[in-house]
């Protein structure tokens, strides 16, 4: 496996959901004797400080993605790597390309981490575009990964991939990394002893995660009894939900402190983790919060949350778009004197299994082995 480098390419390391998935597997990959190398059309992000030795961080310099392909086609050839991991539509579409510019040998793979289609809906212009090249490209791609079955459907339908083409591969959880963050200091007043039940949500301020629906269904809970919620994450629907948290009249039970990198010390002290989306690929917030033990509470989002929760098994389900139903699931679970061992289900997305299921898929040879 020491002559097995495999390159891991995306955009940059801001804070999204892909992006920590990918520094996290590469470090625990790394830390098997696997070479890892994180190329990164700009290293930028608040994830950058995490990246881990002997984790090799290659910045193309680039000032946009299509710019980085020259940059990540010359490392391909240079290095020899033996397979190429990448995420996200157009860095998918980058990365195909350099390999097949580099004439590398390279086993392609990509990795999609949200529903195309639903992503469409709030893209830039360039989202047809997008669409159409990852349509074309992921044809010449060795395998495709999804990250949850509502993903590979969507994947199959939309792009016109065999399914059976598509492997699943949910995302990974560093449990014993979110256990010790979790147990940091999280000074806000929303955090401290004897406060009111504190509501957690987590995410990009944008459509696709509806965070009116969740602001909605707080007034209405917050109208019958003490409680409180905070949203972490930044986005262009900031200054919206602001004016809404206004006009309800809830401003002061209701808190947007922006991107953390250390959403568990919240989640540690939240009754309840909430997620309001219209469409989670694989959800790392909810996924992070069952690890950190706090009861949840999901909308049936297209995509994989009804998967993590096995239909509500782990918590309650419920419809999209609805702030009654909402505040009606988030007062039940605060009424409930015992909610199920929700550590129980996050085990099943343990780094050490999930970083197997890819290596199986970027090195076929090499586990068949056992080299890994």
């Amino acid at each position: 496996m020491q002559g097995s480098r495999i390159a891991l390419f995306l955009p940059s390391l801001d804070g999204g959901g892909a992006e920590r998935v990918f520094v996290e597997l590469a470090n625990y990959i790394a830390g098997q004797g696997v070479p890892v190398d994180l190329v990164l059309a700009s290293a930028t992000g608040p994830y950058l400080g995490e990246v881990r030795a002997p984790v090799r961080v290659v910045d193309c310099g680039a000032s946009g993605v299509g710019r980085a392909l020259p940059t990540l086609a010359r490392h391909l050839r240079r290095e020899r790597c033996a397979a190429l991991l990448s995420a996200l539509e157009h860095a998918n579409v980058v990365a195909l390309a350099a390999r097949v510019c580099s004439l590398s040998s390279a086993r392609s793979v990509v990795s999609v981490r949200g529903v195309p289609t639903m992503l469409a809906r709030e893209a830039s212009r360039s989202a047809p575009w997008v669409l159409r090249a990852s349509r074309l490209a992921y044809r010449f791609a060795h395998a495709i990964i999804a990250n949850s079955h509502g993903v590979a459907d969507d994947v199959s339908t939309h792009l016109g991939i065999a399914r059976r083409r598509i492997d699943v591969i949910y995302n990974p959880l560093n449990l014993e990394f979110i256990e010790q963050q979790s147990q940091a200091p999280q000074p806000h007043p929303f955090c401290a002893p004897g406060a009111p039940p504190l509501l957690l949500s987590a995410g990009r301020l944008s459509p696709l995660k509806d965070f009116p629906t969740l602001v909605r269904a707080f007034a209405r809970l917050r109208a019958a009894r003490p409680c409180r919620l905070a949203i972490l994450g930044e986005g262009p629907d900031r200054a919206a939900l602001e004016q809404l948290v206004r006009e309800l009249g809830v401003e002061a039970d209701v808190a947007l402190p922006g991107f953390d990198p250390n959403p568990f010390a919240w989640m540690r002290h939240a009754a309840i983790f909430v997620s309001s989306s219209l469409s989670e690929g694989c959800p790392n917030a909810l996924m992070q919060a069952l690890a950190c033990g706090t009861p949840v509470i999901s909308t049936r989002a297209v995509g994989g949350s009804v998967e993590i929760l096995e239909n509500g098994r782990w918590g309650r389900v419920v419809p999209v778009g609805d702030p009654a139903a909402m505040a009606g699931a988030m007062a039940a679970t605060l009424d409930e004197t015992t909610h199920p061992d929700v550590r129980l289900r996050a085990r099943d997305f343990s780094m050490p299994r999930v970083a197997r299921e890819y290596l199986s898929v970027l090195l076929p040879s090499e586990f068949a082995r056992g080299a890994a």
